[in-house]
């Protein structure tokens, strides 16, 4: 699995390449991120490396728990306010208090980015699911309704999984196969084609794509 750094969405612009096309992208600010754990075959099982990123304000220092502030401590890091792991294999090398920026992306032709989306509270069908509703007329008594959600006699219950009005958003979401358009290390931005979920100043994981685009998801 590739190593997954963490960043913010900061919006939207556009550039434009050789040929003059307009390409929309989404700008990825992604401060160096920092090893603080190291995770090896013989004492945890399996390899992995933990990474920090955001670093704490001084004024608030106060409120990092007591074991957070031993577990960055051990390391001789700063506290960040987000931890993460992620998988790596038997050729991989980190070492503790080694800082990863966006240049690790400099060889990456694709991208997947997770984020979390944006949270629209209580829909109906037709925005949730995107049912296209009843007739608009007057004399119509269906518009933007459910309709049927079950049978009347036999099971005679509605069944697990049935699309209906609720919850929408405030999920994590993966994009895959996101090119990369520019790396920018002075500024510590990344630049990737298209929109990616989220708020702007929302926490997005970036890793590069083991996927070749086009490629259909199993499952």
């Amino acid at each position: 699995m590739p190593l997954q750094l963490m960043g913010k969405k900061k919006g939207m612009t556009r550039l434009f390449d050789e040929k003059g096309t307009s390409i929309v992208c989404t700008v990825i600010e992604a401060e160096p991120n920092v090893v603080v754990q190291l995770k090896n075959l013989e004492k945890d099982g399996y390899l992995a490396v933990q990474t920090s990123a955001v670093k704490v304000l001084p004024s608030k220092l106060k409120n990092v728990l007591k074991p957070q502030k031993g577990h960055f401590a051990k390391a001789k890091v700063e506290p960040r306010r987000h931890l993460i792991e992620s998988r790596i294999g038997e050729g991989e090398e980190f070492t503790v208090g080694q800082e990863i920026g966006v240049e690790y992306f400099a060889d990456a032709t694709y991208v997947d980015v997770s984020g979390t989306s944006k949270g629209k509270g209580f829909q109906g069908v037709i925005k949730r699911h995107g049912f296209a509703g009843g007739p608009a007329a007057h004399g119509s008594g269906f518009h933007r309704t459910a309709g049927s959600t079950g049978m009347c006699s036999d099971p005679g219950r509605t069944l697990p999984g049935v699309k209906m009005a609720g919850h929408m958003g405030n999920e994590r979401v993966t994009i895959e196969c996101l090119k990369v358009i520019k790396v920018d290390q002075e500024r510590n931005v990344l630049l990737v084609k298209g929109a990616i979920p989220g708020t702007r100043g929302g926490l997005v994981y970036i890793r590069k794509s083991v996927k070749k685009p086009g490629t259909k998801k199993r499952g």
